[in-house]
């Protein structure tokens, strides 16, 4: 892991602009080891025997030319989840959010194959209704160098202070994918729309407001793009008692509101606490579900 740390002037950038790119996130061997873990995952073997909370695009069963996705793979692969649950990217998102820590609400794992077809602009934030506080910072991570002809991740540069929006017509392969972009640009009256490709080599990124507007165009290059992204919320966030996810508020407890360190776990506090079961567990002494040892 790249023991980073963000500047003042980054965070100031991240305020005016909703984003910040960041030349080195994760180490060479952390990409090399993710690349691997990304054949066993889309081949649907998941290394804890635990399958992922979503599993967007399957061989066989949708089209080839859509971009592959998984939510939570960390849950399947402990692999995976020793680069995602590192505090370096917890502490960074807390600092960019302004929280007294951050906790993993869900990782994306994206593999756009060459011809790759879009995914719509959007804004994160507007799919977390079911939190009490629905804002977040994300980490995009790539794992292969990107382009601007490449399909890597586009910003618009200050959509992060248009409003909030709902969720897009349609996030993955739309014809368009600045469809519900230009209709936010048009009610928030932008006169600009400054599209903004991340393009780094391997192992760098970004770091994104939940409410910044982005997508991604074809893939136009003969290489795949693949990233990892870690969706950070505050450690103060709970579960809404009266929004209802579909897929996360499974993991509410009846009459309960605080979030279960198993399935969203602190990947960083300011006064020193983490998740205890994430040590054991990304250096793979535990299993799923297994006691921390003493």
């Amino acid at each position: 892991m790249n023991n980073f740390d963000l500047t003042d002037q980054q965070i100031a950038a991240f305020r005016t602009d909703g984003f910040i790119a960041v030349a080195q996130i994760i180490s060479p061997e952390e990409v090399a080891l993710v690349r691997e873990r990304y054949e066993e995952l889309f081949q649907g073997r998941w290394e804890t025997g635990l399958m992922p909370d979503e599993v967007n695009w399957r061989e066989g069963r949708d089209p080839p030319d859509h971009t592959r996705q998984i939510c939570n793979g960390w849950k399947a692969d402990r692999y995976l989840a020793s680069v995602l649950l590192q505090p370096a990217i917890g502490r960074a998102c807390a600092r960019l959010g302004g929280w007294p820590g951050a906790r993993l609400r869900q990782d994306n794992v994206l593999w756009k194959p060459p011809g790759g077809k879009p995914l719509g602009f959007h804004q994160d934030a507007a799919y977390e209704q079911w939190t009490t506080i629905p804002d977040g910072v994300s980490c995009w991570i790539a794992l292969d160098d990107t382009t601007a002809a490449g399909g890597t991740v586009e910003y618009v540069r200050g959509s992060h202070r248009w409003g909030q929006a709902g969720m897009i017509e349609q996030f993955h392969a739309p014809e368009n994918p600045t469809t519900d972009l230009l209709k936010a640009a048009a009610r928030a009256g932008a006169e600009v729309v400054e599209r903004v490709p991340i393009v780094v080599k391997a192992g760098g990124g970004a770091f994104h407001s939940g409410w910044i507007w982005h997508g991604s165009d074809v893939n136009r290059r003969a290489v795949p793009r693949r990233a990892l992204v870690a969706h950070c919320m505050s450690s103060a966030t709970q579960f809404d008692p009266h929004h209802v996810g579909a897929i996360y508020s499974r993991y509410k407890r009846f009459g309960d509101n605080q979030m279960d360190e198993s399935y969203f776990p602190t990947l960083w506090r300011e006064d020193g606490y983490r998740t205890p079961f994430i040590e054991p567990y990304t250096r793979r002494l535990i299993n799923w579900g297994a006691a921390v040892p003493p």
